[in-house]
Parts: C-alpha cells; structure tokens; sequence
C-alpha cells in the first residue's frame, strides 16, 4: 500500500468498524501471515480465523515485533491501552471490504483469468507479451483464494495501466465473493479439468461457478474447441453486454481461426487467421497446454490493441514459466533458490519468507537486479525493498544495475553492486559465500542464470525433487481431520522418508507444527544445529546419546524400566546448562505391536518410579497400532485402542497429572477418528501415500524422481543389452542408458521389462539387468535425445505403481533413494 494509504480512523470508516485507539495512525501494508512481517510500524494485521487456527493468537507477537493496529473480532487482554483495535463482525469479510475499497479507487482495465489449469502461465505471458508498452500489476505467484485476491488487490498503483489477478475456487459460493473484489474488465476463461472437483457435483456445475467472475466485464476471451464450454458461455452471454472472442481450431466457431497447425524440432508453428489478417506464428513450444497458454494471451493483447507485429515478436521469446521456488545444493555447503522470473515487491517478500525458512545456513544473501515496471518509483521502491532486507536480517546484498545501484545509499546492510551480471560474475570468486542460503531474483533480461551456473554444484543428473508446498498441503489436509486443539507430532525420520531432515523440519516448524519425531538422537542434534526449535521426540535413544539429548534438548521415547533408570542417571550427572524445568518423556506402552514398550500393566509401577526421579516428568504416554489400515483388522485395533486408554488412565493416576495421550497414525487418522485424544502423529500420509485410494486424491505427491538420458544406441537383432545377456534384440530398436541404477534405489527386480520409465509422453521398458549406477530402456518407438528428462515414479509412473512392481510398499521406495542422489527442494 505504501504512500498511498489509510490512516486508521478512514479504515474505521471502511471497514464500519469501532476504533479502540488513535485515528491518526498511518497504514501502508497489509498483514494477514505474522510469518510475513516486513514493515511493523505502518501494517495492519487482519487476525483472521481458520478451522484450525486463530489469527488473534499472535497478536503479543506481532506487537513485540512493532505492529499496533490490528483487526479483530474480539478485543484481547493484552496491549489494550498500547495498540489500535478495530473490531468487526468477521475479520475475513472485513479483509475483502478494505480489498474491495482499495479496488474502487483505480479505474484501469483489469483483467481476470480462471479456469482449471493455466492461470498463473497464461497471467505471466500476458505480462511478457505486454510489458514494455504498460505498466502492469499482477497477482504474485499463484494468489488466487479468498485471501490471496485481496492481498494481490492491495497492490494496485496509481501509476498502473493494466492490472492482472488470477481467481481460483474450490466449491460453491467463492467466486461472487472474487467477482466483486477483482471486477474484471476483461476476461480468460482458459479451461476445463479436474482440479478442485471434489466439491461439485459434476463438470459444468463447476463450469458455472468459475464463469460467475465474468458477469460484469466487458469482454471475455475463452477458447471454442471443447462444446460444453463453448456452449456454457455462449448461452450465459447471449443477452449480455459481455463481447465475447473465441479462438480455436474450427473456423465456424472461433473469431481467431488457427487454420495450421506444424510442429517442427522445438516449436510449433501456427497459420492464424485474425480479423482480415493471417498471421504466421511461431512458438517455443510443442506441447498442448503450452499451445492453449500462449493463444490465450496472444487473442487477450490482440483484442488489447496491441499490433500482430509486435506479439509476434515476442510470441517467438516467451519462456517457460517456473512457478516454484527451487532449491539447489551450491558449492562450499551453502544452497541457492533461484526465484528470477518474476521481480516485483511483493514476490520478494514471498522469496525472502522461503529463506528465511532455511535456518540450517549461517549467512543469507540476496542477490538482486533492478526492478522494472513495478508501478512504484524508483524513489520510494528502493528504501522500501532496503528496509524489507534489513527486517529479513539479510547478512549481504549485491545490487546488480544502474538503478539500484543509484540508490545504494538506501541499503545499510553490507552491500556490492555492479552494473550488470557479467561484471558480478568476473568478481564471484572474491566474495565468501560459504554455508550460505543464496537468494537470486533478477529481472531476465539480466540473465541470472549464468550466476546459478557458478554457484550450484555440478553432481550428476539424476535428482529426486521434494515438493514443499506439497508436504504443508497435506498436513492442513490432515488438520481438517482432526479435531482443532488435537496436536500433531510429524515423523521425520529415516531421512524425512527419503525426503531430507532440515528442509522438512523447516517448512513444518514454519507452519506450526508441535512435535516433531527422529528415530536416533545424532537426527535430533542435527535439526537442533540446523537451527530448529520445535520440541523433539527421540524413539530410539541409546545409553552413549543421552548428553546429547539433554544438551540439545530433545525428548527420548522410554520404553522400559532398565532404560528409565539409565537416562535418570545421566539426568542426575549431567553436567551442562541447569534444567529449568524437568526433562520431558514420552512413555511408550506395548498394546499389541510386539515390539517395543512397557505392558500396559506395568503403569502404576512406572508411575512410582517417575515420581521417584524428582528431574524427569511424563510428556506423553503412547502407543503404535500394528494394524490401522487394514478394515479386516479392525476388532484388534479396536482392541489395542481400549488396551491404550486403559493404560494411559492408569498412568495418569498414579503421576496426579494429565499427559499428552496419543496413539494415531496417518491411517489410523481417518479410521479411528474417535481415537484422536490429545495428538495424532503423521508419518507417510505427510508425504502424500495413503493406504486408500479415495484418500490419494485429496494428497498431493511429493517426491518425484528423475534422471536423464545420457546416451543413445542403435541395437541390432541378436545383439545383446547389459551384463550376463539377459536381453537380446529380436529386431532393430534404439536404447537409451540413463544414470541411475541400484546403487540409487532402483531394485534390481525391475530388470527385463518388470520396470517402466515415462519419457516425452510414453511408458520405456527397462532392458536388461538393472546395474549399479545405470539402467537402459527401449526408446524404439519414442522420439527423444540426449539429455531428455525421464521420470522414474512421479506424476506419470505413480509411487505405488512403481513399489507394486518391485513387490514393496512405497515406505521402502522413498526411503530406498540413495543419499548420493541430489534433493531439489521447491516452493510453488
């Protein structure tokens, strides 16, 4: 909001709310994340309400930070007499009211794009195509929900010709309430698909929602080769003012004809057909969505105004889009996110927030370029991004470009800047950027990507990606399943499954995780150095690793008296930092598993001995259930549930205090709900596998691993394929040798065609025995090259798939992924 903004007694007014405090307090940010601060001094806190959490919580937080107005829907006890309060009905409705008058103020074109799949691409084309002629504000990233439009809202300028907001839904009822804070003047209705279909009843009720966005614009661009979307908008429009313009492959019902259409090398080539002109187009791409992407925001600056030759031009230069956040391991243990697509204020805070998540470097630095066309001068955009990275503690910046570089003055943290990348990057081995966490975020004509080509580590190419957006997906999808003040211990054991510690345990700390669980100490003790705080259970705590847990403050699983008398020992010698409260453990009964814990009737004398060792206290008590996912089992879960309750009472009894009882799994979460009771502990479904299919569908996947190919050989009938000639051609085929093999968790079973791969839109046996560090496929009838990607499980050869074949379960897939393998960790 910066300048142009409220004081808080003209939000009152705004907002109809009662002003408890001054009215003459000036507000430029909005805040509705406390995780997000930038600006304490002039921001506004909306505390809003969620099913599973309560905004007014971190209120004292905030106000320690230097926040003091806030909206709420009660007045708290704390800082009455020092902060500002405006108090509402409903603090989200009061967000969209506040959205929908800033909205009000700007009377250029706006254009609002919904749809399945596409916006966020075609939203970035449509800025890439229109740029250099308008000064343009979008939606950062993908903030389309009901809070995100009205963040995006907030940051609409005076000095802007053309704003750009994405809408998104995911049942009944939200879109009206997006129609009146956007109110489009323009339109893309880009497509049809099965995102979000779980909460309509069928297809075009879905349709009909997403097209509500449109009821008061003035034109609507969508394309006409799919009938029902066709037909749905043709018959909502009929008798409206909306101007429609369609585009498609059927020139009887498209006002942009696409009359040919030829796909050569690494682009595709289209005759489209205009008005009274035909237009030869070129694009960089060749598959379908990229085509429906592109011819979305080619008719949208057509109908714009813009002139054919200059889209045509830039058609040829649009670039893929990546929408995540990457991060990479970089040279001298430090790692770089690499976030240059998009270089706008408010995608800066969205970056800074996903470095500032990775606690486990000591040092953060940001490499930025100047910022164009972001409808702020330069005289206010400067100081105010100089202010945000001192906020963020950021260690070091380089400037790169004139503009920044003018107002270097601005920045009183330690800074370098240079005229252009190549001028940074003949310096880069002057400067000490190890055990670092590297943020570049450049403008492109900058080409930053040659400084992530110094930075990162060159390993080889097979590479498991860890999507993080994923993993906070599915534990508010669990959240929804439990009751609110139920908590949740996250198992990051074994790796993370396969996933990597330090990342995980940030982005769950991040999203206020309670416990988080290790199988070994030496885990724990990493976590705590990689800067983590959250509390931590220890399940299998050994003799040689109880000074490392009290040092670091862990919490060990106990599980037998021989062993409580042990760590009570180290207790009473421990030598470090005095305790000031006693040592928290997590007692663990036995109620069916066979496998470790006390008997369940062995409680009371558990609870005697407790209350004999004056510097130990009980956290939890806890059970495991041996089999919560199989329906046929259930009597002797219920069984081990009973067994639980019993067993916890009777401790509870004889400590004279209640303890956190817990004894759910991610299965067990959904089929026992009534056994929540005070936490439940989320292992494998945090990381997108459930046992039932209906449930994969509300998970998002999160592990994908890929490689590439390496080479490519021409094979002759009768010859032979890998080691022992297990396979030989029977004809004339092509193979392809790519690096990975069982040295990187590949099973060995998976030889002669037990195994598939997915390359450039087909399934590839695997041929021959799978070896240590290669497999090779049949690409005879797959147009690829060198250097192609190629999924192993993902998106295309599912995790269960792939464990049915080597006759597993997808724990051990993902925990079989060898170290040496590189983890790309992302954001979207």
């Amino acid at each position: 909001m910066n300048k142009e903004g409220w004081t808080t007694g003209e939000l009152a007014k705004v907002l109809n709310a009662e002003l408890y405090g001054s009215s003459d307090i000036h507000i430029h940010q909005v805040l509705t994340d406390s995780r997000r601060l930038s600006f304490p001094t002039d921001t506004v806190f909306f505390a809003l309400r969620s099913f599973k959490n309560d905004g007014h919580r971190y209120i004292p937080e905030l106000f320690a930070k230097g926040v003091r107005v806030f909206v709420v829907d009660n007045i708290p006890q704390v800082h009455r007499s020092e902060a500002v309060f405006l108090l509402v009905k409903d603090t989200m409705d009061a967000l969209h009211d506040a959205a929908s008058a800033w909205r009000s103020a700007f009377h250029f074109a706006v254009l609002g794009i919904t749809g399945s799949n596409g916006k966020t691409v075609v939203k970035e084309w449509v800025h890439q195509l229109l740029h250099h002629q308008f000064r343009i504000v979008r939606s950062p990233r993908s903030y389309n929900s009901q809070v995100g439009v009205p963040l995006s809202l907030f940051h609409m300028r005076s000095g802007h010709e053309l704003g750009i907001f994405e809408a998104g839904i995911s049942q009944i009822g939200e879109m009206e309430k997006l129609e009146k804070l956007i109110r489009p003047t323009w339109g893309i209705f880009t497509n049809l698909g099965d995102a979000h279909q779980e909460h309509f009843a069928n297809k075009e009720i879905k349709l009909q929602e997403k097209l509500k966005l449109f009821e008061h614009a003035e034109h609507l661009i969508y394309c006409s080769d799919v009938e029902m979307v066709r037909n749905a908008i043709l018959h909502k429009f009929q008798d409206s003012k909306v101007q429609l313009l369609s585009w498609g492959h059927q020139k009887e019902h498209s006002d942009i004809w696409i009359e040919k259409q030829r796909t050569k090398g690494a682009g595709t080539k289209l005759k489209v057909h205009w008005k009274s002109k035909a237009l030869d187009v070129h694009l960089p791409f060749t598959d379908d969505a990229s085509l429906e992407n592109a011819m979305h925001a080619l008719a949208f600056s057509l109908a714009f105004g813009v002139g054919p030759k200059v889209l045509l031009d830039g058609v040829k230069r649009l670039s893929s889009i990546a929408m995540r956040l990457e991060l990479k391991k970089a040279r001298n243990d430090s790692a770089v996110i690499n976030d240059s697509y998009n270089s706008d204020p408010q995608s800066i805070r969205i970056a800074l927030d996903f470095t500032g998540q990775q606690a486990q470097y000591s040092k953060k630095v940001v490499i930025l370029s100047d910022l164009e066309q972001s409808g702020v001068d330069d005289a206010e955009l400067y100081p105010m991004l100089a202010e945000m990275l001192e906020h963020r503690k950021i260690d070091l910046l380089i400037g790169i470009g004139d503009r920044i570089s003018e107002f270097r003055s601005s920045f009183q943290i330690p800074a370098h800047f240079y005229p252009s990348t190549s001028a940074f990057v003949a310096e880069l081995p002057l400067f000490d950027l190890g055990d670092s966490i590297i943020l570049l975020k450049g403008a492109r004509r900058f080409a930053f990507e040659t400084i992530a080509h110094h930075l990162e580590e060159r390993v080889h190419q097979t590479v498991l990606e860890i999507n993080l957006s994923a993993v906070a997906h599915n534990l508010n999808y669990f959240r929804k399943l439990i009751r609110p003040e139920t908590k949740i211990m996250a198992m990051v054991k074994a790796f993370g499954y396969g996933a990597g510690n330090y990342e995980l345990a940030n982005v769950l700390e991040y999203h206020n995780i309670d416990f988080l669980a290790v199988a070994y100490a030496d885990e724990g003790v990493a976590l705590r150095q990689a800067g983590i705080t959250a509390r931590i259970m220890v399940m299998n705590p050994s003799e040689e690793s109880y000074e490392q847990i009290l040092e670091y403050k862990l919490e060990p699983e106990i599980y037998s008296l021989s062993e409580l008398y042990s760590f009570h020992r180290s207790v009473q010698h421990y030598s470090g930092e005095m305790q000031d409260l006693a040592v928290p453990v997590h007692v663990k009964v036995d109620t069916g598993m066979r496998r470790l814990g006390f008997e369940p009737e062995q409680m009371e004398r558990v609870a005697d001995e407790i209350l004999a060792m004056p510097g130990i206290r009980v956290a939890s008590v806890f059970s495991h259930l041996a089999a919560s996912d199989d329906p046929s089992e259930s009597a002797f879960t219920e069984a081990q549930i009973s067994t639980f309750r019993d067993a916890a009472a009777r401790l509870e009894s004889g400590l004279g205090y209640v303890v956190i009882k817990h004894i759910l799994n991610s299965s067990g979460i959904h089929n026992y709900p009534e056994a929540q009771f005070d936490m439940v502990r989320l292992g494998i479904g945090l990381y997108g596998i459930s046992s039932v299919s209906w449930e994969r569908h509300h998970l998002k996947r999160v592990s994908r691993l890929i490689t590439r190919i390496s080479q490519i050989k021409s094979i002759s009938p009768g010859e032979s394929v890998g080691y022992g000639r297990s396979f030989k051609a029977e004809r004339s085929m092509k193979s392809a040798t790519l690096p990975i093999g069982y040295a990187d968790g590949i099973d060995r079973r998976l030889s002669n065609g037990a195994g598939e791969v997915w390359l450039n839109g087909q399934r590839a046996p695997i041929i021959g025995k799978v070896c240590m560090d290669m497999i090779m496929v049949d690409v005879t009838t797959i147009d690829c090259q060198e250097g192609d990607e190629v999924e192993i499980f993902g998106d295309h050869i599912s995790i269960y798939e792939y464990a049915e074949r080597t006759g597993t379960i997808p724990y051990e897939v993902l925990t079989s992924v060898s170290s040496r393998v590189k983890r790309i960790y992302f954001q979207e």
